[in-house]
């Protein structure tokens, strides 16, 4: 199952140096496979976003993604992007830049409206309660969407223990993605 860990600035701040280390830190620690650059609230969000594409580009096996930023992942050479619900119409400009592209959803709906679209990957969420984001779906949930969808699928949302990754691992799901977890 692939791992896909999700920074955050209250727990990798926005201070260079730092930023770089922690990142360092916990790429050892837990090496995932995926991970993304996430702060939407980094008035220097392009500078930090090149020390975080730098930083992954030191471990041959994780995939640098940039949050919403199309052309910056083009430009920072990151392997992808990381679009949200509201940005399905980047999808085909993304993918025409050879970029993949994994986009952020929360119904069945959405999930094949981006499949038919060409995301390489989705997140769906909130899988396991999570805070400010709404009722969690479950488990169950989870696997009668994996029956319906041929996208990957990472779930999302509230996955801080072992428990919830092996709940997950029972499942068709592609991957697990999170913030916390990987803390």
């Amino acid at each position: 199952m692939k791992k896909y860990l999700i920074t955050s600035r209250e727990y990798y701040t926005d201070t260079p140096a730092v930023f770089r280390n922690i990142l360092h830190e916990q790429f050892q620690e837990h090496m995932p496979h995926y991970a993304l650059y996430r702060d939407k609230s980094n008035p220097n969000y392009d500078i930090q976003a090149a020390h975080f594409v730098e930083v992954c580009k030191q471990f041959e096996d994780i995939k640098s993604f940039i949050h919403q930023k199309v052309a910056l992942a083009k430009e920072l050479g990151a392997d992808g992007v990381h679009l949200t619900s509201t940005q399905f119409d980047e999808i085909t400009k993304a993918k025409d830049l050879g970029l993949e592209v994994i986009v952020s959803t929360h119904s069945l709906e959405d999930v094949l409206q981006v499949q038919k679209l060409g995301a390489d990957a989705i997140t769906y969420s909130p899988i396991f309660a999570s805070p400010n984001k709404g009722e969690p779906k479950g488990i169950e949930n989870l696997k009668n969407l994996l029956k319906k969808v041929d996208v990957k699928v990472f779930a999302l949302g509230g996955i801080v223990t072992q428990e919830q990754i092996e709940q997950i691992a029972q499942t068709r799901a592609y991957g697990f993605a999170s913030i916390r977890y990987f803390y």
